[in-house]
C-alpha cells in the first residue's frame, strides 16, 4: 500500500493506520468516521505539548532545520511531540539541500520525514509539507510560468485553471500538501515592488484568476493558502521593506477593492489556508485583529481552515506596531484574534515556550487552544494525511515538468505578451526580407528575472536574444550589443537627478550605433531585473532605470525599424519609446519560455493578444491613477472659460487598463440584453457577436463593463464584470455571452450593508476600459 521501505512497524493496515500504536482502531484512525468526529477524538487524546506543537512551523533544512532527514537526535527535539508543518523542505531555496533533484529523491526524503512523525511520535500525527507556488511550484526544475503580472495580462481564466492544475499536480507528486498561492493582492500603486506578484489593479480580474487557479490546485488533492490577508498591497507611498505599510484607504474601498478577491475565492472554492499579512488597517494590525481574522474571515466569508502568519507579522505586534509590550503578549493577541500557526525563520521553540507559559497561566484558555488546533487538524484530515500520508516516489519523475506541463507554460508566455504599439504594422517582421538584425539592450540576455524566489527554481530560461537566435537559425545574421548597463552607477539616486553618461556608457552606445548601421531592423530589450522589483523593492520613479532612455534615443535616430521589448515588473512610463519607436511589446518577466514566445510574436508565428492588467502612467506624479475609479476623479482641469485656470498638468494615462493591440482587427455587433433581474434574484444575459475582420488568426478579449447610473452613494464609474479570451480565424465569427447576477451590482450602502439598489444600469462591451464598442442598459425595478 505504501512505497516507503523504512516503514517497518506493524501499524499499517488495510484502510487504516494505527497512528498511536495501541493495537486498536481509534475513531481518529477510522476512515469511515466523519472528519469532525475524528478531530474530536484525536484532540481528546492530546497533551498540551502536542496541541501547542500543532501551531508552529519548522522551516526546512538550510533555513532553520539542521538535518535534512530525521536523525536519532529528533527523538529529543521539540518536534518529538509533532509539528503543524515543515515549510520549504528540500525545495532548493537553500543551496545546502541535497534531496531536491531528481524528483523521486525528494519524495523519498519527505516520506522519511513523514515516517518519523507517524512512527516515532506518541499519537503519530502526520506533519504537513508546505511550499510556495506563485510562478509555478517553488521547487528546483519545476514547471516555470511568467510573473503573476504577466499571467494577469493573459485575460484567460481557462489558462489560469490549467496553470493551477500544473502547480497542484507537481506539488502532489513532490510530496507537498499545502501551497501558498495565489497572491490576491490588488496592486493599485504602480511604484509598489510586489506589483510584479499581483494579477493587476482590478478586483474582479484578480478574483476571476484566483478562483480558477485555486480550483486547479485543489482538484489535485492539494490545499492552497491565499496571500496576503488583508489590505497588504496598499502601503503608504508605495513603500515596502522596513516600513509598517500603513494603508491610507477608505473602509468601503477596502471591502470593494482589496477584500473582494479574498471573499470571492473563499466562498467559491474550498480554501483551507490563509496567510495573515504584516500591516495594519487604520491602526489595527491585521494579525492581531479579531475583526479581520474572525469576524470577517470566518464568520462572514465562511473560512474553515487555518491562518498562518507571514514571516515576522506576529512579532511585529511588539517591535513595529507597538501594540504589545512583549513577544509573549503579541502571541496572546494574535491567537485570540484568530491566528493558528506561526511561521517564520527561527526555531519553533521561540514561539512554543511563551505559548505554553500563556496556557499554564491562563492567558490562553484550553478552549481557545483547542479551537486553534482543531482548525489545523481539520486541514490535515481534508488533505488526506490520516488516510494516505505518503507519496509515490516513482510518480514524481513522470509528473513534474512533463511535456504537457511545459506546453502550458509556453502558452502562458505567449499569452502574457501585450502589443502596445505597432506603427504602420511594422510587426510582424518578415524574416525573408531581413539579412541582418541587431538584438540590443541590457535585458536581451536576462534570465534570472524569470526565476522567482516564490516560483520554480533553477529552470533553463530562454532569454530574448536566445529565443530570436533559435528562431532565425542561420537564415538571418544576428548581431548583439548590450548598448548600456541596466542601471548607472548612481542608481537609485539617479531616479531623482540627472547623471551624465560616463565614458564607458558612451562607448557602449557607440558600439550599438555602429552595429545598427548594417542592420535591417533593431530589437531593443529594455526594462528592469529582479533586483529592481519584487518584495522590498519599490521604486521612486517609473521611468526606464539608468541611461536606457539615452540608448533608446540614439537608436531611434538611426532611421532603422526599432522594436522595443520590455522585460520588467513595474508598469514603466515609457513616454519616449511610445513616441519615437515603431513597435513596443510588453513581455514582463515572461517565464522559462519567454524568449521563444517573444521571437514567435516578433516574426508572426504567434499573434499577441494580451491586455494590460494595470494602468500605465505617463508620470509617477499621476499616482494614484488606475481602474476602476470614481466619477470625475481622474479628469483634467477647466482650461478656459469663466472659471478657467489654464493647463498645468498631464492628465491622461499612457495606456489604459485592458489595452492591448493585435495583428488583426475585430468587429462587434448584435448586442442583446435579456434581463429578469431583481435586487435579490434573477440575472441579466448579455450576448453579442465578435468577428475577426482581418487576415490573420488572433485572440480577441471582449470585456464587459457595468455602470450604476444613479446610486445612494458615489460608486465607481465603470466596473469590469466579465471578460474572456477567444481565438478567431480570419472572417470567423462567434457569439459571446456574459451573465450578470445581483452580487455583481452590489454597493455598500450608508448602513454599511452590501445591497443592490433599484435603478438603471448601463453596460458596455469593449477592447479596453477606454474603448467601448457596444452599449446598452437594463433597469432593476425592485
Amino acid at each position: 500500500m505504501f512505497s516507503v521501505k523504512a516503514q517497518t512497524k506493524r501499524i499499517y493496515h488495510k484502510n487504516w493506520i494505527d497512528f498511536n500504536k495501541n493495537g486498536q482502531k481509534d475513531i481518529y484512525e477510522d476512515q469511515n468516521q466523519s472528519i469532525e468526529k475524528r478531530i474530536e477524538n484525536l484532540l481528546s487524546l492530546m497533551t498540551v505539548e502536542e496541541k501547542t506543537n500543532q501551531l508552529v512551523t519548522l522551516y526546512g533544512y538550510g533555513r532553520v532545520a539542521e538535518d535534512e532527514i530525521p536523525t536519532a537526535s529528533w527523538k529529543n527535539e521539540l518536534w518529538k511531540d509533532g509539528l503543524a508543518n515543515i515549510d520549504e523542505a528540500s525545495n532548493g531555496v537553500s543551496e545546502k539541500a541535497q534531496f531536491t533533484f531528481p524528483y523521486s529523491k525528494h519524495v523519498w526524503a519527505l516520506n522519511k520525514i513523514q515516517t518519523f512523525f507517524i512512527e516515532e511520535t506518541r499519537l503519530g500525527i502526520p506533519v504537513e509539507f508546505t511550499n510556495e507556488g506563485i510562478r509555478g511550484l517553488n521547487h528546483v526544475k519545476a514547471t516555470s510560468f511568467p510573473a503573476q503580472i504577466g499571467m494577469g495580462s493573459t485575460f484567460n481564466p481557462e489558462l489560469m485553471y490549467k496553470t493551477g492544475q500544473v502547480i497542484g499536480k507537481e506539488a502532489y507528486a513532490l510530496g507537498y500538501n499545502n501551497i501558498y498561492s495565489p497572491v490576491l493582492d490588488v496592486a493599485r500603486d504602480q511604484r509598489w515592488g510586489r506589483i510584479v506578484e499581483s494579477f493587476g489593479e482590478d478586483p474582479f480580474l484578480v478574483s476571476e484568476y484566483g478562483v480558477q487557479i485555486s480550483k486547479g490546485i485543489q482538484e489535485q488533492g492539494v490545499v492552497n493558502s491565499l496571500k496576503h490577508f488583508a489590505v497588504y498591497s496598499a502601503p503608504k507611498g508605495g513603500r515596502d521593506g522596513h516600513v509598517r505599510l500603513d494603508p491610507h484607504i477608505t473602509w468601503r474601498d477596502m471591502h470593494l477593492m482589496y477584500l473582494y478577491p479574498f471573499k470571492r475565492v473563499i466562498q467559491e472554492t474550498n480554501i483551507m489556508g490563509v496567510m495573515s499579512s504584516y500591516n495594519d488597517y487604520d491602526g489595527e494590525p491585521i494579525i492581531g485583529s479579531h475583526y479581520f481574522q474572525t469576524e470577517l474571515l470566518r464568520d462572514t466569508y465562511g473560512f474553515n481552515g487555518y491562518v498562518v502568519s507571514d514571516s515576522d507579522a506576529l512579532i511585529n505586534l511588539y517591535n513595529k506596531h507597538h501594540v504589545a509590550d512583549s513577544y509573549k503578549q503579541a502571541i496572546q493577541q494574535a491567537l485570540t484574534a484568530g491566528l493558528n500557526v506561526r511561521t517564520t525563520f527561527n526555531h519553533p521553540e521561540n514561539f512554543i515556550k511563551p505559548l505554553r507559559e500563556l496556557v499554564k497561566e491562563g492567558g490562553i484558555s484550553i478552549k481557545l487552544l483547542d479551537s486553534r488546533v482543531k482548525d489545523v487538524l481539520r486541514v490535515k484530515f481534508n488533505e488526506g494525511l490520516f488516510n494516505n500520508p505518503y507519496r509515490d516516489e516513482k510518480n514524481a519523475d513522470r509528473v513534474v515538468k512533463n511535456e504537457a506541463h511545459k506546453k502550458i507554460a509556453l502558452q502562458a508566455s505567449r499569452e502574457s505578451i501585450i502589443l502596445l504599439k505597432n506603427k504602420n504594422s511594422i510587426l510582424p517582421l518578415d524574416k525573408n526580407k531581413l539579412k541582418n538584425i541587431l538584438v540590443c539592450g541590457p535585458t536581451a540576455k536576462s534570465k534570472s528575472s524569470s526565476i522567482s524566489r516564490y516560483g520554480a527554481l533553477k529552470t533553463d530560461v530562454i532569454a530574448g536574444f536566445e529565443g530570436i537566435k533559435n528562431y532565425l537559425k542561420d537564415d538571418v545574421k544576428i548581431t548583439y550589443a548590450k548598448g548600456i548597463d541596466l542601471k548607472d552607477k548612481n542608481w537609485p539616486d539617479s531616479e531623482v537627478f540627472n547623471v551624465p553618461l560616463d565614458t564607458d556608457e558612451e562607448a557602449q552606445i557607440d558600439e550599438a550605433l555602429s552595429m545598427a548601421k548594417s542592420a535591417d531592423a533593431i530589437v531593443l530589450f529594455v526594462g528592469e531585473d529582479e533586483k529592481m522589483v519584487g518584495e522590498n523593492l519599490s521604486r521612486t520613479n517609473l521611468d526606464l532605470p539608468g541611461h536606457q532612455k539615452q540608448l533608446l534615443s540614439a537608436l531611434s535616430e538611426t532611421g532603422k525599424p526599432l522594436i522595443v521589448v520590455l522585460i520588467n515588473g513595474h508598469p514603466l512610463s515609457i513616454n519616449y519609446a511610445d513616441r519615437q519607436t515603431d513597435a513596443i511589446l510588453e513581455a514582463w518577466f515572461p517565464g522559462e519560455f519567454g524568449g521563444q514566445a517573444i521571437a514567435e510574436v516578433i516574426f508572426g508565428d504567434y499573434n499577441p493578444g494580451g491586455k494590460l492588467p494595470v494602468t500605465v502612467l505617463r508620470s509617477v506624479g499621476q499616482i494614484p491613477y488606475n481602474f476602476p475609479y470614481k466619477p470625475h476623479s481622474q479628469r483634467g482641469q477647466a482650461k478656459d472659460g469663466p472659471n478657467g485656470t489654464g493647463d498645468s498638468r498631464v492628465v491622461t494615462e499612457l495606456y489604459p487598463f485592458g489595452f492591448g493591440l493585435s495583428y488583426t482587427s475585430f468587429e462587434y455587433s448584435n448586442l442583446n440584453v435579456n434581463s429578469n433581474i431583481t435586487t435579490v434574484s434573477g440575472d441579466v444575459t448579455i450576448s453579442f457577436d465578435v468577428e475577426n475582420t482581418g487576415v490573420k488568426a488572433g485572440d480577441v478579449v471582449p470585456q464587459l463593463y457595468v455602470n450604476d447610473e444613479t446610486s445612494s452613494l458615489t460608486v465607481y464609474e465603470w466596473q469590469l464584470r466579465g471578460f474572456n479570451r477567444i481565438h478567431l480565424k480570419p472572417k470567423e465569427q462567434k457569439t459571446v455571452t456574459f451573465i450578470l447576477q445581483p452580487k455583481d451590482l452590489e454597493l455598500i450602502n450608508k448602513n454599511r450593508i452590501f445591497v443592490v439598489e433599484p435603478g438603471k444600469f448601463n453596460i458596455a462591451i469593449g477592447n479596453s476600459s477606454k474603448d467601448f464598442q457596444l452599449k446598452d442598459s437594463f433597469v432593476i425595478i425592485k
